[in-house]
C-alpha cells in the first residue's frame, strides 16, 4: 500500500503458456519437486519388434499355424518360431536360440525356454507331420483339372554321414562334391503344395512319376495337368500316362526328335518368318498337341554364339596360316 492506496506491480504474465505448464508452476510454488524424465528412468535393454510383429502378422494371415497343427503344442510353437527365424536371421539352430532373445520374437512366440535340442526334436515332429501338412495345401491350392509344376534340384553337401548324399548332376556349380536333390510340387502360380527328397544321383524322370500317382492317391486329384522340362517328363513317363485316364501333360521336344520332324517335312522352319507360334500334328505323336514357338531372344543368343565361334575359328586358322607361312608348322604333310 501506498498512501493507503492497493498498487499491482507484475512480476510476470503467464497467460500466454500452455495449461500444462501453468499446472507445473503452480504446483512447484506449492513446493512439489520435478526432475528431468531421463533422470527419472534407466533403459536397461531395447529388443527389435517390427520386423518381428511384420512375419507374424504374415504367418497369421497364411494361416500357417492350422497347416502344422491344428491344436496347439509346444512343438508346434518351436516350428512356428524357426519359420519365422529363418525368414528373418536364417542361422543354425544353436545361432537361432541366441539371436532371437535380441527381439520380442521368443516372448512372441512363447518360446523364451528352447533349447537347441528342443528345436531339432521339434523338427523330428513337423517331418512326422509331413504327409498330413501336404494334404492341408494341396486342399487349399490344388483342383481337379488345374496346372501342377514339378521340378527336381539339388543341394551340395559338406560332410560323409548323410545315407542321401551321392555324387550326381550338380547344379550348384560345385563339382566332385556330394549333393542332396529334392523334388518340389507347386500349383501354377509356384505356390509349394508337397516335397520329396531322394539321393544325390538320382535321375530326374525317375522322379516324377511318383509324384503323379501322389497327386492322385494321396491327394485325391483326378484330373491334372503335369508340366516339366525334357529331362523331366521322359518318352516312358509320357507312355505310362497316355494310358492313365485324366493324366495331361506339357513338356519340351528334345533336339533329336525337333530334327526328325524337320527332316519329315512336318516342321517348317521358313514358316517362323511369319509366325511365332504354330500347332502341328505327326504320326510320331497320335493324339498330341504340338506347338512350335520361335524364341527370338535365344535366336538372337544362338546367332551371337555362332558369330563367336567362327571369329574363333579364324583366328585359329590365321596362326596355322602364318606357321606354315614361316615354315614353323611341323607335323605329317606340312
Amino acid at each position: 500500500r501506498e498512501g493507503g492506496k492497493v498498487k499491482n506491480e507484475t512480476l510476470g504474465n503467464l497467460s500466454h503458456l500452455p495449461d500444462a505448464l501453468v499446472e507445473i508452476i503452480r504446483r512447484s510454488l506449492q513446493g512439489e519437486t520435478f526432475v528431468p524424465l531421463a533422470q527419472t528412468f534407466e533403459i536397461t535393454c531395447s529388443r527389435a519388434h517390427g520386423h518381428v510383429e511384420a512375419v507374424a502378422t504374415a504367418m497369421q494371415r497364411l494361416g500357417l499355424a492350422s497347416l502344422i497343427a491344428s491344436k496347439p503344442c509346444r512343438e508346434r510353437d518351436r516350428v512356428l518360431a524357426m519359420v519365422a527365424s529363418r525368414i528373418l536371421a536364417p542361422q543354425t539352430k544353436l545361432a537361432t536360440t541366441r539371436w532371437w532373445h535380441t527381439t520380442t520374437l521368443a516372448e512372441d512366440f512363447a518360446v523364451t525356454d528352447a533349447s537347441e535340442d528342443d528345436l531339432y526334436a521339434a523338427m523330428d515332429w513337423l517331418l512326422q507331420r509331413q504327409g498330413t501338412i501336404e494334404k492341408k495345401l494341396a486342399a487349399r491350392h490344388l483342383s481337379t483339372g488345374g496346372l501342377v509344376l514339378y521340378d527336381l534340384s539339388s543341394s551340395y553337401f559338406e560332410g560323409a554321414t548323410c545315407p542321401l548324399a551321392k555324387r550326381g548332376y550338380n547344379r550348384d556349380g560345385k563339382h566332385g562334391m556330394l549333393q542332396v536333390n529334392y523334388g518340389l510340387l507347386t500349383d501354377g502360380r509356384g505356390c509349394p503344395v508337397a516335397v520329396s527328397v531322394h539321393e544325390g544321383n538320382t535321375s530326374d524322370s525317375t522322379t516324377f512319376m511318383p509324384e503323379v500317382h501322389r497327386l492322385r492317391t494321396n491327394f485325391g486329384i483326378e484330373r491334372v495337368v503335369m508340366v516339366g522340362d525334357r529331362g523331366m517328363i521322359s518318352q516312358k513317363a509320357i507312355d505310362e500316362m497316355r494310358d492313365t485316364d485324366g493324366i495331361g501333360w506339357i513338356t519340351a521336344l528334345k533336339s533329336v526328335s525337333i530334327r526328325s520332324l524337320i527332316e519329315q517335312g512336318q516342321l517348317q522352319l521358313g514358316l517362323f518368318d511369319e509366325r511365332n507360334l504354330l500347332e502341328l500334328s505327326s504320326p510320331d505323336y497320335p493324339g498330341e498337341r504340338l506347338v512350335a514357338c520361335r524364341n527370338p531372344q535365344l535366336a538372337k543368343l544362338r546367332a551371337h554364339k555362332r558369330e563367336e565361334l567362327l571369329r574363333a575359328t579364324e583366328n585359329n586358322l590365321e596362326k596355322i596360316k602364318a606357321r606354315v607361312a614361316a615354315a614353323k608348322l611341323v607335323g605329317t604333310g606340312a
